[in-house]
This record gives C-alpha cells, sequence and structure tokens, in this order.
C-alpha cells in the first residue's frame, strides 16, 4: 500500500488522472486498477488526517462512472452528494489531491463539498436527505432557462431515503416526467448505522430480485409508484455495469433512479470487517488496523452512554430514541442491555421529536439522543408537539458547540439560542463528566416539560468541584469581596476558573460560578449576578439570547447596575479547524476571559501573560 520512501502509496494512474477529461480518456481495462490507487490513496491520507473512510471507499466506482458519463462542471451537467461527506472521490477526480494533505485542518480542505474549492461542487450540504430537494428545484430552474440539456445527478444513500425530504422529494420528482434528472441510489444497507425501517426492507427485497417486486411486472416497487423510471439493481462496484445504466438514464430524459448496491469499506479489511461502523468517520489511525494511534480519554458521549444504561437499570419507563444513530450518539450500551426500549427512527429528526412526545403520552419517559446541528430540522416539533403539551421528553444534544473539523455545517452553535425561547424547557450544560451524570438524572426525573443538555465533541476533562450551590448554580471560586462574577457555561466553567485564578495573580478579585441549568433563568443566579457590578459570561455557542444577553436584560428589568459581558461566539458559519483552536480566536479560552475582564473593567490594566496569548487581541461578541 506504501511506497518504500514512506511518502504515501504508489498511484501511476492516479497520477495521470487531474481532471475529468483525463479519466474519460482512460481505457476501461485500466479502471478497476484505477480505483485500487484510490482506495490505497484515500485510506493512507484519511488514516493521516482523519475524515469520513468508510463511505468514500464504497463510491469509488461509482464517482469513476459518474464522471466519466456525465460532463460534470460549472455551465455543465450537475452532481449533487447526499450526505457530502461522500464526496473525496470526486474531489480527487476534480484537482484536488494535494488537498488531502490538510483534509479537514484549520485553512485546509473541508471534509464536504466546498463552493470555494471547486465549481464542480453546487452544494455544501452535510446534512443528509436534502440533495433530492436540491435536484428537484435546480431541474424546474434550467426547465424555465431552457437549459434542458443539463442533467442534474444526486447521488443519495439508502439511509439518506429514510429522511422526510427525501420522500417529499421523490413525490415531487415523479409528477415531473420531462425532467432529466438522475437519482443514483448508494444502497449499502446503511446510514452511519444498519437502515432501518420498511424502507430498508423494501430496498433489501429490490436487491434480491432483478429489481422486479412480486406485486407487479413493472419492476422498481415504490419508486415506480410514484412515478419515476427504475434501473437496477447494479453492482455498484463494477463501473462499466454502472456507466451502462447511467447512459441509459440519460438517455430517458426523465426523473430516473439508478439502483447501486455497494458495500461500505469496500476493499479495506478493517472497514469490512467493522460491524458497528467504527470506520464510518475516523481520527488518525493506523491504517494496517484501523484503530486509534493513540488512547484518548473519556469522552461525553461515552460518559453519557454510561449513565443512560444505569438509569435505564433504574426505570424501566426509561426509552431511547435515535435518528439513525445508536452508536455516535453512545445508546450502545443501553441497546445491548434493554433492545426492545432503542426505536431507531432512521434519519428523520422531526419523527424522532414527536414519536417521543407520543411515547411519553403513553406513560414512557423519552430520551432522544441526537446531535446539536441536527436539532434544527425537529425545532417546530419541540415547541408545539412536546412543549405545548408539556410533556417530559428528554432532549440529549451531543456535538454541541464547536465541533471543529466538521466545519460549519456541524457546528452545534444554534441550540442554545433557540430553546431558549420554547416555553417550559428547560436547558442545562454540564461543566464535567459529575454534572454531565447529575444533569441527566435530573433532567429525567423532570415531570412539568421537555429538558435539554446540551455538550460538545471533545474527551471530557477532570470534574471541577463546587464549593457551594446557590440555586441550580455551582459556586466554583467564591470570594466575598469580589467585584467580578464569571460565568462560565458548560465546559467553559473550567476556563472561567482558570481566568479566575489568573486574575488573582494581576490583583483582581472575582468568583467564578456554574449555572448549570442556563435556560430559564434561575432567580438565584439573577440574584447573585446583581451582587457584583461587573458578570462575564463564557458560552460556547452564539451570542444572540445567550445567557448572557438574556441575564443581562433581566438585570436591566429589575433596575440593577450590573454590567454584564457575554464571550460568545459570533452569528456567522465559522470554517473547520480544531475545536480549541476556534474557542481561542474567539477569546474563549483562560487567558482570552481574563483579558475581557481587565478589558472592562473601570481602570483598565494591562492583560494577563499566557504563552502565545499575551497581547494579543482577539474577536469576541459583547452584548
Amino acid at each position: 500500500m506504501t511506497g518504500a520512501n514512506g511518502a504515501g502509496p504508489h498511484t501511476p494512474l492516479l497520477d495521470r488522472v487531474d481532471s475529468p477529461a483525463d479519466l474519460r480518456a482512460l481505457p476501461d481495462a485500466l479502471l478497476p486498477d484505477l480505483a485500487g490507487q484510490i482506495r490505497s490513496f484515500l485510506i493512507d491520507r484519511v488514516c493521516r488526517t482523519g475524515g469520513h473512510l468508510g463511505p468514500n471507499l464504497g463510491v469509488v466506482e461509482l464517482t469513476l462512472a459518474l464522471h466519466r458519463v456525465f460532463d460534470v462542471r460549472e455551465g455543465g451537467d450537475v452532481l449533487l452528494f447526499d450526505t457530502g461527506h461522500q464526496s473525496y472521490v470526486h474531489k480527487l477526480l476534480t484537482g484536488r489531491r494535494e488537498g488531502f494533505d490538510g483534509l479537514r485542518a484549520e485553512g485546509g480542505m473541508s471534509g464536504y463539498p466546498s463552493r470555494a474549492e471547486s465549481g464542480t461542487d453546487v452544494i455544501e450540504n452535510s446534512h443528509a436527505s436534502t440533495a433530492l430537494s436540491y435536484a428537484d428545484g435546480l431541474a424546474k430552474a434550467l426547465a424555465l432557462r431552457g437549459e434542458r440539456r443539463r442533467r442534474v445527478v444526486a447521488l443519495v444513500g439508502d439511509g439518506a431515503l429514510t429522511g422526510g425530504m427525501s420522500l417529499e422529494a421523490l413525490n415531487n420528482l415523479g409528477a415531473a416526467p420531462d425532467r432529466p434528472v438522475v437519482v443514483v441510489l448508494n444502497d449499502n444497507g446503511r446510514s452511519y448505522s444498519p437502515t432501518s425501517g420498511g424502507l430498508a426492507a423494501h430496498l433489501a427485497r429490490l436487491r434480491g430480485s432483478d429489481g422486479r417486486e412480486a406485486a407487479g411486472e413493472d419492476g422498481g416497487g415504490v419508486f415506480t409508484a410514484l412515478g419515476l423510471a427504475y434501473l437496477g439493481p447494479v453492482d455498484g462496484h463494477d463501473t462499466r455495469a454502472v456507466e451502462d445504466a447511467l447512459r441509459e438514464a440519460a438517455a430517458l430524459g426523465r426523473p430516473t433512479v439508478v439502483h447501486c448496491v455497494t458495500g461500505k469499506g469496500h476493499g479495506y479489511p478493517p472497514a469490512e470487517r467493522d460491524r458497528a461502523d467504527h470506520l464510518h468517520t475516523v481520527g488518525v489511525v493506523d491504517p494496517r488496523t484501523g484503530r486509534a494511534r493513540s488512547p484518548s480519554g473519556p469522552s461525553w458521549t461515552s460518559v453519557f452512554g454510561e449513565e443512560i444504561a444505569a438509569i435505564g437499570a433504574e426505570r424501566p419507563d426509561v426509552v431511547c430514541v435515535t435518528a439513525a444513530m445508536p452508536g455516535p450518539t453512545g445508546l450502545e450500551a443501553f441497546a445491548r442491555r434493554f433492545p426492545g426500549r432503542v426505536f431507531d427512527v432512521g434519519i428523520a429528526e422531526q419523527h424522532a421529536v414527536t414519536s417521543a412526545a407520543g411515547l411519553a403520552l403513553g406513560g414512557a419517559r423519552p430520551v432522544v439522543a441526537v446531535y446539536s446541528t441536527f436539532l434544527g430540522r425537529a425545532f417546530d416539533q419541540v415547541l408545539l408537539d412536546a412543549a405545548l403539551h408539556r410533556l417530559p421528553v428528554v432532549l440529549v444534544l451531543d456535538r454541541a458547540g464547536v465541533t471543529g473539523p466538521d466545519g460549519p455545517s456541524h457546528h452545534g452553535m444554534w441550540d442554545a439560542a433557540l430553546l431558549p425561547v420554547v416555553p417550559g424547557l428547560r436547558l442545562a450544560a454540564p461543566r464535567d463528566c459529575a454534572a454531565l451524570r447529575e444533569l441527566l438524572r435530573e433532567a429525567v426525573d423532570e415531570d412539568g416539560g421537555p429538558t435539554a443538555l446540551r455538550y460538545p465533541k471533545a474527551s471530557a476533562g477532570p470534574d471541577v468541584p463546587a464549593q457551594a450551590r446557590i440555586g441550580h448554580c455551582d459556586l466554583l471560586r467564591e470570594d466575598p469581596a469580589a467585584d467580578v462574577l464569571l460565568l462560565g457555561v458548560g465546559p467553559m466553567a473550567g476556563a472561567c476558573l482558570e481566568a479566575s485564578r489568573m486574575l488573582a495573580a494581576r490583583g483582581v478579585r472575582t468568583s467564578a460560578a456554574d449555572p448549570r441549568w442556563i435556560a430559564p433563568l434561575d432567580n438565584a443566579l439573577v440574584e447573585l449576578a446583581a451582587a457584583h457590578p461587573l458578570v462575564l459570561t463564557a458560552e460556547d455557542a452564539t451570542a444572540a439570547n445567550s445567557l448572557g444577553a438574556r441575564l443581562g436584560q433581566e438585570l436591566a428589568r429589575r433596575g440593577s447596575a450590573t454590567r454584564t459581558v457575554t464571550l460568545a461566539l459570533p452569528p456567522r458559519f465559522l470554517p473547520h479547524g480544531p475545536r480549541a483552536g476556534i474557542l481561542d480566536e474567539h477569546g474563549l479560552d483562560p487567558a482570552g476571559i481574563a483579558a475581557a475582564v481587565l478589558d472592562h473593567l473601570p481602570h483598565g490594566g494591562s492583560r494577563p501573560g499566557a504563552s502565545g496569548h499575551s497581547g494579543v487581541r482577539r474577536e469576541r461578541s459583547t452584548p
């Protein structure tokens, strides 16, 4: 796999391909060797940098065929990826080979399609089930402009078809028989985890036949019933067979599904053996084994998984709901112990929340485990299906705040701004593992309405002990003569405590506290803040509707002279990069917090010294 000099695999054929035109010039007989070299290249590079490995290994031949049949370029045919994490081969074929050395690194190549990188990347989606709706709209727009010769092609996984938007889009595409949209169904039987539900069973029947169902001779099952043409099933790892099917679909000039059967992680034994989809996405791993090169500490996700399993053993009414991600959200231990109490609804966050509301109506205590970034899809359901009925649905929001290398679509920045507007909902942010366990139990015990917990994608640090509790708020450092109160939301509590120590060394007296429950505002927290001339909150979320913003408004309403300062993330899409670096850039580290306090003290002051920070003014958001 790797050359003798350790510089990477030997890829003479791949070295000749800098564009789709180069690919189309290759004779058919060389394509299997090219596919093998692409896999070797991806395994080598992604194991060095981290990224989505399994999904891309599964679409090598598919992507080769797509670029050989369709003229994908600006002004040519349009190729859309759903989900965008399976676009690495496309990036290789469109002149971005060198970018893999900095894949998902700060300032480097995105792990998803990026319009800034290439005109062939038309959408930057990394949320599933969207590409078919984009395709429907694009095809309509091209028809209105008279550009009917341009084909719109969408590569969509079987897991993404479980999302409601995919079904809505198929319904609309089937009603427009004159639009040249080709839906390439990459059917590997999985989303992140095995695809669930009736649609998965339907596709399994199609995979096991020549595409004809026992129910009729037209073939194609649900697709032809909706009005689309259907071709397949096709071996998705046979480039020539896929090309033939794609050419046939293009010639039809109507919405057509090309059903390609693939294997996730194809060609890489560690991925093919991994039934738990461990290699769907990886950090830096050993390419020989697919395992991490160095162990990391316990993650927030693993701590949640341990605690919810323990709670499940104590409370038979507790059930868990996941939207196609039981492993990534930490539900594997619970599922092993209580398989009948975990419900995987597919990539359908809206359904997940309302189904959980139904579970609560029936007397169960549902815990919905979902990534923060995906909760935005289900806001209406949280508001009107759970909260309106005052149902005890627990939302566990993994990957909240800055997530790092996955970039703008995956930063969980918005939940802490959206959820406080939901009447009756309580929102918590644990600072450490002990707080996560405690707050999760408080949330599960809440009977008055929905609750939510948010925590980041990171290794959890050491526990931060409290000196006292006032209301729901934990005092981490108490100075009765303090002029400044530092409030750290979630993991920012540790940074505030360290900033408090740094300020003490400069003669600035501060107290530090963890609010624990950040919405609605705790009256004891408001009174604690009112006792200090200056309050600074540090939050791994947007400044809009932040705890600091809401606290400042409430203090002003009460006529308090306390000044509030909020350190938070700006209301814009942030690029990919290391979590610590992004937080540091926005002043959400101990030195940045201490510097902000000195900036806002009446007497001013010099900044506290710290390696890499002294004298550096960073961007911050202050309401």
